[in-house]
């Protein structure tokens, strides 16, 4: 799925002026995820519970299985205000600041006592107050299990400078001393293989209380065969588990890495690697990365990681297990012909593939990333024809969209200013071609980079007032495959701006993710025996529907 801006640098002051600096990365679906107080530093993994139905697919509403979800409140029955304005909550909102008469207090002479229990005899009795847990207000029932396993660990929770989680007790303990490097084996490198050795899980001290409920990691996260997960830190320890893998560094995937991450090595490319450093603060000593087409073997299972196509870092994993079978997880990918020639695919052939399927509806038919390209450097250099004096500004994830701005520099001749936040992103990736592109005073070019969600007239009306002596409109990209329409398709010339006044945003269709076509052309060439679809599954008729597109691919 395609993301949202994230806030890249755990280290800043609060997650909130992180927001303000570089937005989450988030699916592109137009979540808006800008007002989430998530904290990197803190373990959510083990917060609730998720229910799988009979085919190990999370029940609907499950956030991991289905990106797609909607979720409508009502306001009202929220409050729990009535038609006829009686109830607590009425009254709560209605007496505003002064809640005094919520509250009769007692009175100190015996008059006072007696008025103030004739007042509240009167009272109907879902109106007096008292003092009560709150979640049973609200009609939910406790799980006292949980509760105390909660209270316990909240009330034994020490900490020290180090933040590291100490072994051997639950994961509110930290102790006082590093975890040790090497703690998860050694690699050693043999011309293009390297062999990791790492401890049997048997050997390895226990993090984790087994009273303590998590939620549960589905099926299509493990692979099978093998004592590995893809994306799925959320879920805290996986019992079985001794090697999580990393595809690329979006929150949908890396959510639940946070410092304090003890349950076991990561294993990622270089790329992400190194954000996952800078970015989230993990000990190192959990970081294992992974060069791009090098076979690795771990734990007895070779391991090779190919390029995605979809954003800096990021990687599709193929895994050979001893008894010969293949699995490939593509994480997010964007297939493109050039991965038809990559040799490992060719010469061995993926018996089950986990595939990306978000764009995997027959209506999704967008056009190539490079013809997307090409349409907004036309409309960019048409615009400036007609007024040179244009701001052009492009939206973008924290990763991911560099190549749309990339396009304009390179055709326009010009550099492109970010924030010091983005930038030191941008330069993390050890992308020449871009780093030499980057300015750091905004006024030194017309090309500007914005997180995608703040593209709004009146966000691009405040931005160009600061520039107002140099610029005298503003022309924004909004760079998305949600932008994508069936009645343009191919003919970008058919899509229409959103104007107001001197500010013009395009929504051009630029995924990062395979359109339904070439997910067709990826399994046609793959011709895998099972796909695992791992997007917009939580829904059955969602399920029955992509697996009748599958058949329907590999018949003949």
């Amino acid at each position: 799925m395609e993301e949202e801006d994230m806030p890249l640098f755990a280290d800043a002051t609060t997650v909130s002026s992180l927001v303000q600096q570089q937005e989450e990365i988030f699916p592109e679906d137009y979540f808006d995820f800008d007002d989430c107080d998530y904290d990197h530093n803190r373990d959510y993994t083990s917060s609730y519970v998720v229910s799988l139905d009979e085919n190990g697919f999370p029940q609907v509403g499950d956030e991991d299985g289905d990106r797609h979800s909607n979720v409508n409140t009502d306001e009202s029955s929220a409050m729990g205000s009535g038609e006829d304005g009686n109830g607590f909550a009425s009254d709560f909102y209605r007496c505003g600041t002064d809640w005094s008469c919520l509250v009769l207090e007692e009175g100190k002479d015996s008059i006072n006592a007696k008025r103030n229990d004739n007042l509240r005899d009167q009272l109907p009795s879902e109106r007096k107050l008292k003092q009560s847990n709150l979640f049973q207000m609200w009609g939910f029932k406790r799980s006292d299990a949980h509760f105390s396993v909660s209270t316990s660990l909240a009330r034994d929770f020490k900490s020290n400078q180090n933040g590291y989680h100490e072994d051997g007790v639950g994961e509110g303990y930290i102790q006082n001393k590093k975890m040790k490097t090497g703690n998860w084996g050694s690699i050693t490198r043999d011309a293009q293989k390297i062999i990791v050795k790492s401890k049997p899980l048997y050997m390895r001290k226990s993090i984790h209380d087994d009273n303590r409920p998590s939620r549960a990691c589905p099926f299509y996260k493990k692979i099978t065969g093998t004592p590995f997960t893809v994306d799925a830190f959320r879920y805290g320890c996986i019992e079985g588990c001794s090697a999580y893998f990393l595809t690329h560094f979006h929150y949908d995937h890396y959510g639940g890495l946070s410092k304090g991450w003890s349950h076991g090595p990561i294993y990622c490319s270089p790329r992400t690697a190194r954000l996952v450093r800078m970015c989230l603060s993990v000990n190192p000593s959990f970081i294992i990365p992974l060069d791009l087409n090098t076979e690795h073997v771990i734990e007895g299972v070779k391991v090779t990681l190919l390029e995605a196509n979809h954003c800096p870092g990021a990687a599709l994993i193929h895994f050979h297990i001893p008894n010969g079978q293949c699995y490939l997880h593509t994480g997010d990918f964007r297939a493109c012909k050039e991965m038809q020639g990559f040799p490992l695919l060719i010469s061995q052939r993926v018996n089950v593939l986990y595939l990306d399927t978000t764009y995997c509806d027959p209506k999704y038919k967008f056009p190539s990333k490079e013809d997307v390209l090409s349409y907004v450097v036309k409309i960019t250099k048409n615009c400036l024809k007609k007024q040179p004096r244009t701001l052009v500004v492009v939206g973008a994830y924290s990763i991911g969209k560099e190549c749309v701005y990339l396009a304009i520099s390179k055709a326009l001749g010009v550099k492109i200013f970010a924030n010091a936040s983005r930038r030191r992103t941008l330069l993390s990736f050890g992308w020449p071609e871009l780093s030499g592109s980057l300015c750091t005073n905004e006024k030194d070019t017309l090309l500007h980079v914005l997180p995608i969600s703040s593209l709004k007239f009146e966000n691009l009306k405040s931005y160009l007032k600061t520039y107002h002596e140099q610029y005298a409109a503003v022309l924004a990209f909004r760079p998305t495959g949600w932008t994508y329409r069936e009645t343009v398709g191919y003919k970008l010339d058919l899509i229409k701006p959103s104007s107001k006044g001197n500010i013009t945003i395009y929504g051009v269709p630029y995924s990062e993710h395979s359109s339904f076509t070439e997910l067709q052309e990826f399994v046609q060439f793959l011709r895998p025996q099972k796909i695992i679809p791992t997007v917009n599954i939580s829904n059955a008729a969602n399920r029955e529907k992509m697996q009748s597109c599958f058949r329907a691919w590999l018949k003949g």
